[in-house]
């Protein structure tokens, strides 16, 4: 009884003082000591060494070279204007009585190119808000369709995304980014069309009903939108680059018999290998091509490097505290009584990504303890892996939205909104819309078997 009480009471407390504003990296090993303490099963500092650690350690082995690639890739995008460019274009193409829309593409363009999620925040923030202020629409509705371009389907249901949450899972079930192909772009669609649907009945009503942009004197991006911008094919080359390596690593190169053999007796191929090398050649054609762009490239890489270090830590910590709470008795206890509910498995993958990424407010930090402490079990399961890789990733994508999570938080705050003007949108979009997505793809996969 206590350890379930602990469990409760500090998850409880993990997702009060992460809305708060408290650090994960100081929450969760506090958090995680309180735990034991209040079970009575372990030490609270043999906890944080043995237990927290080791787990934490063991994240950051796996995804590290993803988190640091990419942010490295997304700072030389911004910086360069490259992703300005890439939004603009998109909007022009669109037009601006379908700014919704355009915000839409734009964001999920740059995020299914390998942009980092926080980074697509500083990037599309200054576009959408012009697109919406020229088109007098009101901004409350900016964080809902840039969430809805970056976290929902570009970043775990369309296959091949190079988002790091989409890579987890290829480490513990053998699969590729490109895994479910059918599940994802059915996932995504609904997302897509859900959300789109939904912003723009919503921005009409407001329109029609007299409500226009709104005063918003914080707002400061004027002088970036007219910075020297390079050109648009020079812009999305990065891109189309990051999409043409992925893919024939991952579906060629490491697919064929002799890498296959060479790197048996290492343990086999790792599924970010491809993601990584992409992002890698990606950023040395970003240093040659944007060299015109961007003073202090050192300057420019050190910084995307360093703004790696908080995303993967914070994430990286948050798995930590679940490896100390799976250590417990009582979360052995609800395990086998999750495992043992009478309900096809691919429902129980769900509902365990969904659950731990509620609660730990990330959807990477949820689905890597749902990997850790469940992936074997539903591997024997006998389902197949390319199913469990995309309904986890997708679950994942839903609960995690909640308002404590950090990206929701940064992306108001970049957007000086508040919760109560745009959670609702914003939460229909990255909540509603990934969790309805999930449902379909999963009752398809029941009544067809294909993934």
């Amino acid at each position: 009884m206590l350890g379930v009480i602990s469990i409760v009471l500090t998850l409880s407390m993990l997702i009060y003082f992460a809305y708060r504003g408290v650090s994960v990296l100081v929450l969760a090993p506090l958090l995680a000591m309180l735990a034991t303490v209040l079970s009575g099963e372990y030490p609270a500092l043999f906890a944080w060494s043995s237990l927290f650690m080791p787990s934490a350690t063991g994240y950051l082995q796996k995804y590290f070279p993803v988190f640091l690639t990419g942010a490295i890739f997304g700072k030389l995008m911004g910086v360069s204007g490259a992703a300005k460019v890439i939004a603009l274009f998109i909007a022009e193409k669109i037009g601006k009585e379908r700014a919704i829309v355009s915000i839409v593409i734009a964001t999920s363009l740059l995020t299914y190119g390998g942009v980092s999620l926080f980074v697509v925040v500083f990037a599309m923030y200054p576009i959408g808000a012009t697109l919406l202020r020229e088109a007098n629409m009101p901004k409350r509705f900016l964080p809902a369709a840039i969430a809805l371009g970056a976290v929902t389907f570009t970043m775990s249901a369309i296959p091949g995304t190079p988002q790091y949450i989409n890579t987890m899972p290829t480490v513990y079930f053998g699969t590729d980014i490109y895994a479910g192909p059918v599940l994802g772009t059915i996932g995504a669609l609904v997302m897509f069309f859900m959300g789109t649907i939904w912003l723009n009945t919503r921005m009409k009503k407001a329109v029609a009903g007299g409500e226009g942009y709104g005063e918003h004197p914080d707002e400061q991006f004027e002088a970036a939108m007219t910075d020297t911008l390079p050109g648009n094919a020079v812009s999305f080359a990065p891109i189309i680059l990051v999409f043409v390596i992925n893919f024939l690593l991952t579906n060629v190169y490491f697919k064929s018999e002799a890498v296959v053999a060479k790197y048996a007796e290492y343990g086999g191929v790792n599924g970010t290998w491809s993601v990584v090398v992409a992002l890698s050649a990606a950023i040395l054609f970003c240093l040659f091509a944007f060299r015109n762009y961007m003073s202090n490239k050192n300057k420019i890489v050190f910084e995307g490097a360093v703004g790696s270090l908080l995303p993967v830590f914070n994430t990286a910590s948050e798995v930590g505290y679940g490896g100390v709470i799976k250590s417990l008795a009582a979360f052995t206890t609800v395990k086998l009584a999750l495992l043992g509910m009478q309900m096809p498995g691919i429902i129980k993958v769900a509902i365990a990504s969904q659950v731990l990424a509620g609660v730990a407010g990330s959807a990477s930090g949820g689905l890597g303890i749902a990997l850790d402490v469940l992936g074997k079990e539903f591997m024997n399961m006998g389902m197949n892996p390319e199913a469990i890789h995309r309904i986890m990733v997708m679950a994942a994508g839903g609960l995690d939205s909640l308002p404590h999570n950090g990206f929701v938080i940064t992306l108001l705050s970049v957007c000086h909104l508040s919760h109560k003007e745009s959670y609702m949108d914003l939460g229909f979009c990255t909540v509603v819309a990934p969790i309805a997505a999930t449902i379909v793809a999963i009752v398809f996969y029941m009544v067809t078997g294909i993934a």
